[in-house]
């Protein structure tokens, strides 16, 4: 694929995981618990990650107009899902309690990854 249109694709991914990480993460805790909440219940937790996400979902919208002028942004969310992805991954196997996520938040953050991955140039020149 051709690197305008990658960027194309690039600003849609942007804008579209910046509104789920806005606007997707709360409900999806609410009504698919096993797959998005953990146990025991930590609404302090919840509400931390939340504002963190919201945060980091409004600065991919902003990023979405001019993906390459974020480059480090772009690669932060990737390898930061990608990480806690992994994390919780392993804490899934090891505690029967939390093997619903491995259908839910850890393949969302993987397919993050790869997406923006498979989508970002690995150059910081800005065409």
């Amino acid at each position: 694929m051709d690197t305008p249109k990658k960027t194309t694709y690039l600003s849609i991914a942007l804008f579209a995981i910046g509104v789920i990480f806005i606007f997707a993460i709360y409900p999806l805790m609410v009504y698919w618990p096993s797959g998005w909440q953990w146990v025991p219940n930590q609404h302090e937790y919840e509400q931390m990650i939340l504002a963190v996400y919201a945060t980091l979902g409004f600065f991919l919208i902003r990023a979405s107009r001019k993906p390459l002028k974020h480059l480090s942004l772009i690669w932060f969310t990737a390898w930061s899902s990608l990480a806690h992805g992994g994390i919780m991954a392993y804490q899934a196997i090891t505690d029967n309690h939390e093997i619903g996520h491995l259908l839910g938040d850890v393949p969302a953050l993987i397919l993050i990854f790869v997406v923006l991955v498979w989508l970002t140039p690995w150059t910081t020149e800005i065409e």
